[in-house]
């Protein structure tokens, strides 16, 4: 072979020769490409993307992204999917109301979802706090359960929920809940600690790189929406029309405020049942009128705030052999239980 290769190279003839083999190869290992690019796993053709939204710039699909790179202007990531799928578009723009979310350390919000739950559509409407490090939440229900007010402290409290109610449930004091247990779950359909907009905004990005796997998904641009609450939003949907096992969802909506950038609203559609006219809700989570980087501190986050109504609660002590020792002030009761093993006490 080497004696063959340096006889063609000595001749003008034989540069020629290697030039078109070589362009001959190189074409056919691009059409094997493209051809093993359209099938699946399983060998099935995969389906076209559909209806994807374009760039505004261009107006033109860019070639396939390296699914770990990053654009070298913005750091932003590149979307996993291929440039001409209609995701890829919704998932720049979401990642870039991520990126928008790292300058935001606390926010202040009216905080409403809606959730179907066991057939049952549920609204609640509550004034919510939330600090991202660590981990803070503060609710205070308005409306369904009106008055009750939930405190969470990530690694506080063992990661549990500190919970009151009022009106005459109040009497039953303040109770510890794991963010995911029975009597909380029946309420939510996501434990109460995934509350905020990081988490709601990262669930719907997990989504669409997943579904970008995918054909048989349109999406659509709604410049110009407004919440109820008055901000203006652009809104990026994506639509599956068939019901696959891959879609968890018929329609999802993700709002982005035009002034801040940030994703303030996730609207998440079943596919329609035998009699339903539309698609039906299935989640819907507002954060409306928010106030950013307010500097919450841990006073914000504490059931002894005399802002709060948290009315008494149970707390560990020393061992000693008193059975309990009590005290009071004009709005709160301790009651710390001693002389029991450090199994029986409450979390701190």
């Amino acid at each position: 072979m080497r004696g063959f290769f340096g006889s063609i190279k000595t001749s003008g003839i034989g540069l020629r020769l290697f030039s078109f083999f070589a362009a001959l190869f190189a074409s056919g290992t691009m059409i094997l490409a493209a051809d093993s690019a359209a099938l699946n796993l399983n060998g099935e053709t995969k389906a076209p993307p559909q209806t994807a939204i374009r760039p505004d710039n261009s107006g033109k699909a860019s070639a396939a992204p390296n699914p770990v790179s990053e654009t070298a202007e913005t750091n932003l990531p590149t979307p996993p999917i291929d440039a001409a799928h209609p995701l890829y578009v919704p998932l720049q723009e979401a990642y870039k109301a991520q990126e928008a979310l790292r300058s935001v350390k606390d926010y202040e919000a009216v905080f409403v979802k809606r959730e179907m739950i066991k057939g049952r559509l549920l609204k609640v409407t509550m004034n919510l706090k939330v600090r991202e490090r660590p981990f803070s939440v503060y609710m205070k229900f308005v409306d369904t359960n009106k008055g009750r007010e939930v405190l969470y402290q990530e690694d506080r409290n063992n990661n549990q929920l500190v919970i009151h109610e009022a009106g005459l449930k109040s009497l039953a004091g303040s109770v510890f809940r794991a963010p995911n247990s029975p009597d909380v779950m029946s309420e939510n359909r996501y434990p109460a600690n995934l509350i905020g907009l990081k988490k709601m905004l990262d669930r719907v990005i997990r989504q669409w790189e997943d579904e970008g796997k995918f054909g048989e998904v349109k999406t659509q641009k709604r410049p110009n929406s407004h919440l109820g609450s008055g901000e203006e939003c652009v809104v990026y949907e994506s639509l599956h029309s068939v019901p696959r096992d891959q879609f968890k969802f018929h329609t999802t909506r993700l709002w982005i405020e035009s002034k801040t950038g940030l994703a303030i609203r996730v609207e998440q559609l079943g596919f329609p049942q035998k009699g339903d006219k539309d698609p039906p809700l299935v989640e819907e989570y507002t954060y409306g009128n928010l106030r950013l980087n307010v500097k919450l501190s841990d006073r914000d986050f504490d059931k002894k705030n005399p802002a709060y109504a948290f009315p008494w609660t149970f707390n560990s002590c020393s061992y000693t052999k008193s059975k309990r020792a009590i005290t009071a002030d004009a709005r709160h009761v301790e009651v710390a239980w001693c002389g029991r093993s450090p199994a029986h006490r409450p979390p701190r």
